[in-house]
């Protein structure tokens, strides 16, 4: 079996509570253009990077989708969210004490986040820097989640080959990216079902978990 040399977090609905920010954003956004954001909508949402999202966003809304409606709501959603941030965002169940669990045991941590930087950057504020040796943002690679984009820089900056690191995800598109880009996967669901697929784990949370159970992962990489 080989040795776990990284584990490489999600932040939003996998170490932090904040896709009810997100939400509690969204819909306001859609108050602004006089629509009501729908559950099919926002289940799509969840995950996804800054322009596909839009892409879904508007879609969903029946709004156009020109580079200045974009920018209209890239300006507002960051505005707001910042607003959102500025607290302390709840944590999810057990996820501090996992950050302390692999931190004890020595293994090299990232974060991995469709969130941009300046984003990205408040939830650190309440997670703590000091866990990760890097942290990769969706702003800073060619192609957010579902592409591999952020889970290879994010091995590459660990100086880890990705089928020695350990995804934690909490939705299909960060499961997604991590298995494209041969990261072995935990999954803990937050907001939406993740489908069941060849080398996907669940968790029901991270309360409870352990180095042991996330060494076992390896070996259970689709294609094992």
């Amino acid at each position: 079996m080989a040795r776990l040399h990284a584990v490489l977090w999600d932040m939003d609905g996998t170490l932090l509570d904040s896709e009810k920010l997100w939400d509690l954003a969204l819909r306001e956004l859609a108050a602004e253009y006089g629509r009501e954001l729908t559950e099919e909508v926002r289940h799509a949402l969840i995950g996804a990077a800054g322009p596909t999202a839009f892409r879904i966003l508007f879609e969903g809304l029946g709004i156009e989708h020109t580079p200045e409606s974009v920018e209209y709501g890239t300006a507002w959603m960051e505005r707001r969210v910042t607003e959102l941030f500025a607290g302390p965002v709840p944590w999810r169940p057990g996820a501090r004490e996992a950050l302390d669990m692999v931190r004890a045991a020595g293994i090299p941590m990232a974060l991995v986040t469709n969130t941009k930087r300046s984003l990205a950057e408040l939830g650190l504020d309440t997670l703590g820097r000091e866990y990760f040796a890097a942290t990769v943002c969706a702003d800073e690679v060619p192609h957010g989640k579902p592409a591999p984009d952020l889970y290879l820089r994010a091995a590459e900056l660990l100086g880890v080959a990705p089928d020695n690191a350990v995804a934690i995800e909490d939705s299909p598109t960060g499961a997604a990216a991590a298995q494209a880009a041969g990261c072995a996967l935990l999954v803990v669901p937050c907001e939406v079902a993740v489908p069941d697929a060849p080398g996907r784990t669940f968790r029901e949370s991270l309360i409870g978990l352990t180095v042991a159970e996330l060494e076992d992962l390896l070996p259970v990489r689709a294609g094992s």
